[in-house]
């Protein structure tokens, strides 16, 4: 989940874009080929930046979260989104395959162990990369936590948000007939895959735009459509990760395996009303994970660009430098 606004920097203090000294096509596995980044300074504290989604693709604002005399910071288009390729597609695209691409990043780059800064799907998979390599990840800066439960998902497309927004729930229920109301996913599941373009972008569009408009705290309502490369990459792989659940063995596997990271420190940034990831995620993982602090955000939502939120991730980075170099 997730899609970044425009960058606002009101009430941010927000580093100036950093342009990349390295971006490569790196070779994956099973047909797919992943966008690389790497910006900051080159010998600094590594990085690895994990957008949400999934589908969503990272962007350049998301550079601006890090001192570039301190950080290098290495972002990547996760499989099938952005400008890896193939383009949206769901071939070999699972959780663990992403898991996979993240270490192979690191060893190809010749990192040890890295910082992991994710929000919303990224929150999600920092999570699970962090307890499957908890060697690898020195901290976590999360934001906006999605822990892939039935419940989140039950939430957001089973009419929990919904009821808050009920003019833009009905515009997003109205194109399934009444009879596959009762699983949206499934629904939007056969539309997305028909292998018809026109229909799959009319759906991705609407799939988009339903998440789109929940996004931050400032909007009233449905925004611009968003182009249909992106709508339909962002649209089919969300959907492709929740029908499945995420691969995930256990129906809670997150905060059942929080002992695998217990002693990796952790920030989490949260919008006090996130309508699309709301708090008790947040809540739940800090109660479970006595090294992490949590910070609730009053008058925000989920949005990456949301001021209250930029304004907390730049504090806890510049934190984090301050005692990473306290500690080396």
């Amino acid at each position: 989940m997730d899609k970044v606004a425009g960058q606002k920097r009101a009430g941010a203090h927000l580093y100036p874009p950093i342009d990349p000294f390295d971006q490569r096509m790196l070779e994956v596995g099973d047909g797919h080929r992943v966008y690389v980044e790497q910006c900051g300074r080159p010998d600094g504290i590594p990085v690895v930046v994990l957008h949400g989604g999934p589908g969503g693709g990272c962007s350049p604002a998301m550079r601006r979260y890090f001192d570039p005399n301190v950080y290098r910071v290495i972002l990547f288009d996760q499989r099938g989104c952005g400008r890896s390729r193939p383009h949206a597609s769901v071939e070999a695209n699972t959780t663990w395959h992403l898991v996979r691409d993240i270490e192979l990043i690191r060893e190809t780059l010749g990192i040890d162990a890295w910082v992991v800064f994710g929000g919303s799907w990224g929150a999600t998979l920092s999570l699970i990369y962090a307890q499957t390599h908890p060697d690898r990840a020195r901290a976590l800066v999360l934001r906006g936590v999605f822990l892939m439960t039935q419940g989140e998902l039950d939430w957001f497309y089973g009419g929990g948000a919904g009821k808050f927004w009920p003019d833009l729930w009905a515009r997003f229920a109205g194109l399934i007939p009444e009879d596959e109301q009762h699983d949206m996913i499934e629904a939007y599941h056969r539309r997305l895959f028909s292998g018809d373009l026109m229909l799959e972008t009319r759906y991705a569009r609407a799939w988009a735009s339903w998440e789109n408009a929940l996004a931050s705290i400032h909007n009233d309502g449905p925004g611009g459509e968003s182009p249909a490369d992106y709508a339909r990459a962002f649209a089919r792989l969300e959907n492709h990760y929740f029908k499945h659940g995420g691969w995930l063995d256990e129906a809670h596997q997150i905060l059942n395996r929080m002992d695998r990271i217990a002693d990796i420190p952790g920030v989490i940034v949260q919008g006090r009303y996130d309508m699309i990831c709301p708090p008790v995620s947040a809540h739940k993982l800090a109660s479970q994970w006595a090294k992490a602090r949590l910070i609730m955000v009053a008058r925000a939502g989920h949005a990456l660009s949301e001021p209250g939120i930029s304004t907390e991730l730049v504090r806890a980075m510049d934190q984090m430098r301050d005692s990473l170099a306290r500690s080396a």
